[in-house]
């Protein structure tokens, strides 16, 4: 078959499959010029889901007449500027559309037509139907300047595109999504979203800046992420990353609530999300997802965005330097926050109270162990958790043996219910310990609130922090076991660990092959206290098994300390004295990230005194 120059119109409608996927991708590239001609409002209907009809009006600077005609030419674009030379260089891409085929591409496949009206000029229209131009003529137009560019009938010039559009549903809550994504990079601009006659978005132009960067995303991922948002502000070797980050309890079941954005266009990288994904990997467990909005500006040099027709993925000239960045940024920001943790924690808690009107019969039998601290039958004494004298100050004494049954069994004198918290605790952003509940619970009061903390969920967070900070330091302290502890493995386990002895041994974990299928444990990290040595070594084994030999344990120390951590860790029903609670309650307070346990759930919940006005009717 001899070789043949394709049709004109052939061309665009191929251009226009790799520019224009959906509806939602025209309305992106149509904006975006928008965008380009300085708009300060853009308005945007779409009936059908898009394919029906699309109209985007702007106050740009809009067109003159003569500019039409070739603003629908293949490759015309007002963005790309030659030298002196006439040439061009790709590599400065300042704006958000250069490629020149938007408009020619939508033309080729739809019903187009362009109105327009420059400053200080009258307006023009010009139509493109199916890739047939009509003449540029006169028209009207509403406002001073600007451009109102409305499609109709999409991909009716290509019938078999449409047998690959989803529902108008699907299609519209593309155009939805869009829209705010657009809006996230540009709070100084007005958008209004119209769906099929009604109005799904409209949104006032906020003052540029980070304040009003955050109303813009308050209005669009709604005020519970203005509440939970760490503002991120961070420079290195000339390039930005700002934005907003939830904390990690303020996390998702999906990637849905992740923005990224480069130079304000939106986009969807790799890079940028695995950032992301690893900065929060100490913080989250597999199954949850941060929310952000991460605008990163860089010079155009150092960034390639002509690699995707659509624009959607970017290339970094240097991407260890980006997501050295973007990584770094936001620990830092999550380590500012200290043991904050998202306020929609005790909204959830309070949801689950139901007010009772009704009159329940009491009995002393009644308050078993399901009360406060201490009320266990047969229990004489206090029994210090394994390993917190090593993590807690003030720990190391034994508290005072109680008698058996007292419910009020918190402290080394026996607990007043009348009694007033130290002034010096109260004062302390988690307040002082009050009483221990169902062995796990630590109530304490706060000048204007209460606190319920999870112990094992805090202290597994202390004592992972304090791994953390050893393994930086090369300087995990050991404690030799008194009998070596022989662990029985499958035989591909046991290789599994012996295979990263030398490396366990940077944690802390001696351990040495003991026969076929066995592990031998001579020394275990000092934090880890009189830990469950079988059921470590068990878990480290599974760790192993599910990542694969691939990654060093260098590479997940979230997941093997986590694990270390979590035997180490104050136990759920392990009674607390009152030093102690309140000892485990500084602690946190001193803790960067004592908000969340290893696995992003909540240490504490913080209820104000408001808050409980209000469940009992007194506001």
């Amino acid at each position: 078959m001899p070789i043949r120059r394709l049709p004109p119109e052939t061309v665009n409608r191929i251009a226009a499959g790799e520019v224009v996927e959906r509806p939602a991708s025209a309305i992106k590239e149509l904006v975006e010029n928008a965008l380009d001609a300085g708009s300060t409002r853009i308005e945007i209907q779409a009936d059908g889901g898009g394919l029906a009809r699309i109209l985007i009006a702007d106050d740009g600077h809009g067109m003159a007449p003569d500019q039409l005609a070739l603003a629908v030419q293949r490759h015309a674009t007002s963005k790309l500027e030659p030298d002196d030379a006439g040439d061009v260089d790709l590599l400065r891409i300042h704006t958000l559309g250069f490629r020149g085929e938007a408009l020619p591409s939508i033309g080729s496949v739809a019903r187009l037509t362009i109105t327009s009206r420059a400053p200080g000029l009258d307006a023009h229209q010009i139509t493109v139907e199916g890739g047939d131009q009509r003449p540029v003529a006169p028209a009207a137009f509403p406002g001073p300047h600007g451009a109102r560019v409305e499609v109709r009938d999409l991909f009716y010039a290509t019938p078999a595109r449409l047998k690959f559009m989803k529902s108008e549903r699907a299609e519209a809550m593309a155009i939805s999504e869009e829209i705010k994504r657009q809006a996230m990079a540009h709070e100084a601009v007005a958008f209004t979203l119209d769906l099929d006659g009604r109005t799904v978005l409209r949104l006032p132009a906020e003052h540029p800046g980070d304040e009003g960067r955050l109303k813009r995303l308050a209005a669009l991922l709604g005020r519970d992420f203005e509440a939970n948002a760490l503002l991120i502000d961070q420079s290195r070797e000339g390039i930005r990353l700002s934005g907003y980050a939830g904390l990690p309890t303020y996390s998702r079941g999906n990637g849905a609530h992740q923005y990224l954005f480069v130079n304000g266009r939106p986009v969807r990288d790799r890079l940028l999300q695995g950032a992301l994904r690893g900065a929060y990997a100490d913080f989250l467990a597999r199954d949850r997802h941060p929310a952000a909005a991460l605008f990163l500006d860089i010079d155009p040099l150092f960034v390639d965005v002509n690699v995707h027709p659509a624009k959607a993925e970017v290339r970094f000239r240097d991407p260890a330097l980006v997501r050295g960045l973007i990584v770094g940024a936001l620990r830092h920001a999550l380590a500012a926050a200290g043991h904050r943790a998202s306020t929609t924690v005790a909204a959830d808690a309070l949801s689950g109270f139901r007010p009772h009107t009704g009159v329940a019969a009491f009995s002393p039998s009644s308050q078993t162990s399901q009360g406060f601290s201490g009320g266990y039958s047969g229990w004489t004494g206090w029994d210090r958790p394994a390993g917190l004298a090593q993590d807690l100050p003030g720990l190391n004494e034994r508290s005072a043996r109680v008698e058996p049954g007292d419910p009020y069994a918190l402290s080394p004198k026996p607990y007043s219910p009348d009694a007033a918290p130290a002034a010096a605790d109260i004062d302390h952003p988690l307040g002082a310990a009050r009483a221990q509940v169902h062995g796990t619970y630590i109530v304490a009061q706060t000048r204007d609130g209460i606190v319920v903390v999870d112990q094992h969920a805090a202290h597994e967070r202390l004592v992972y922090e304090r791994m953390k900070a050893q393994m930086a330091e090369g300087a995990v302290t050991r404690q030799a076991l008194l009998t070596p502890e022989v662990v029985e493995l499958d035989p591909a386990e046991a290789d599994r660990v012996i295979a990263r002895a030398e490396e366990l041994a940077q944690l802390g974990l001696i351990v040495e092959p003991f026969g076929g299928g066995a592990v031998l444990v001579r020394e275990t990290p000092a934090l880890l206290g009189d830990a469950d040595v079988q059921g470590l070594i068990r878990d480290i084994a599974d760790d192993l098994a599910e990542h694969g030999a691939a990654l060093a344990l260098s590479e997940r120390l979230g997941e093997v300390c986590g694990t270390m951590a979590c035997h180490g860790s104050v136990r759920a029903g392990r009674v607390l004295s009152a030093p102690e609670m309140n000892a485990l309650l500084r602690q946190m307070e001193a803790t960067p990230h004592s908000g969340q346990c290893n696995h992003g759930r909540p240490t504490y919940v913080e209820l104000k005194l408001q808050d409980l006005e209000k469940l009992f009717g007194r506001r």
